[in-house]
């Protein structure tokens, strides 16, 4: 990958990360209950990736660069306005677990500086956990809007997601790894 498509995607990544931070803050904000810690750290875990993608640009002696969308950007066109917080967490779920095989492909490829790779584990680490307790969210939340509902809003968001993914790629595609 060259220097220039490697400095753009690594600034994708954290403008990705930092609209899920801004996401999940004022989400945290609204909702009360038990899902309100988990919602709060989610966001510090958001924030913390940003920051760890501007620290990993840092030590390739470059700065982000500016980018004009964030993958999450596309989802609200491509699958609907959330209705509720099941709907929301539906969204989150295939978005997460899109986010980590990204990651993880990456951080797979033979030519990834050390400090990319470096970023990419610590990342991972917290996504497996984000999938964790957004999955058990969901399970939660099958007794009150009926768990073929939820099956069914997972569905649709995981068709919005590859269709997201599928523009995603052939807009990026020489840039992407």
């Amino acid at each position: 990958m060259n220097t220039d498509d490697e400095r753009w995607l690594l600034s994708y990544y954290r403008h990705s990360e930092l609209n899920g931070a801004l996401f999940f803050g004022r989400l945290a904000r609204t909702v009360r209950g038990p899902l309100q810690g988990d919602l709060t750290r989610h966001f510090a875990d958001e924030s913390r990736h940003a920051h760890w993608w501007t620290e990993t640009l840092d030590a390739l002696g470059t700065r982000p660069a500016r980018v004009a969308g964030a993958y999450q950007d596309q989802y609200l066109e491509a699958a609907g306005l959330p209705a509720n917080l099941m709907e929301i967490l539906a969204i989150t779920h295939v978005f997460e677990r899109r986010a980590a095989g990204q990651y993880a492909r990456h951080a797979r490829r033979a030519d990834v500086q050390p400090e990319v790779r470096a970023t990419l584990r610590r990342i991972l680490q917290d996504e497996v956990r984000h999938l964790a307790w957004v999955r058990c969210a969901l399970r939660e939340m099958g007794p009150e809007f009926g768990a073929a509902t939820v099956r069914a809003t997972l569905a649709r968001c995981e068709a919005a997601d590859r269709e997201v993914y599928r523009s995603t790629l052939e807009e990026y595609e020489e840039r992407s790894p």
